[in-house]
């Protein structure tokens, strides 16, 4: 026979301990979340830093590496760095500027060492407060048998900073058309 009139349920005191767990493993979890978000990289500024970075990319790897620089009366016929009277090196020639209209740099060396970039290559300033640098290094590419030496290949790093933060992205450019001219 079964008894009626106990009730089934919960108590109140049962109810309010309940409560209170539930209550502080929320807080818990709000803590948590709050220290993430305010100390976690802002997507907004990580998406403009990554767009700077593959804009810059893209325009040092659209120019040519060539074995000679391409002012040189050589550079479209020569076989490697020894038949160019101006053989191509790291570093920009003398006059040659980012962007400039008479003297613009002509080959992907031409951006090894370039810092405090705070434009695109069109003159436009960067949002305030990005800055940009780019080093252009020799790097053998590949294991094996057959890599590609470093003489004919290229590591680029472009480096994007924005307050604290550090975004780089690299990328490898190989001398597969050393003829080519801009």
């Amino acid at each position: 026979m079964c008894d009626r009139g106990r009730q089934q349920g919960v108590t109140l005191i049962e109810l309010i301990v309940f409560m209170v767990i539930v209550g502080v493993a929320l807080t818990g979890m709000l803590t948590v979340f709050n220290l993430t978000a305010r100390s976690g990289a802002d997507p907004m500024i990580r998406k403009q830093m990554l767009a700077i970075a593959e804009g810059l990319m893209d325009e040092v790897a659209a120019l040519p590496f060539t074995w000679c620089d391409p002012d040189d009366p050589a550079a479209a016929t020569a076989i490697n760095a020894a038949a160019c009277a101006t053989p191509e090196a790291m570093g920009s020639e003398v006059g040659e500027t980012r962007g400039g209209a008479v003297t613009p740099f002509d080959n992907v060396n031409d951006y090894n060492g370039l810092a405090g970039i705070a434009t695109n290559i069109s003159g436009t300033p960067m949002p305030i407060g990005y800055a940009a640098t780019i080093t252009v290094a020799p790097s053998a590419l590949g294991p094996g048998a057959s890599p590609v030496p470093a003489a004919a290949s290229l590591l680029v790093t472009v480096t994007v900073s924005f307050n604290n933060e550090v975004l780089a992205i690299q990328g490898y450019r190989t001398r597969y058309v050393p003829n080519s001219l801009p």
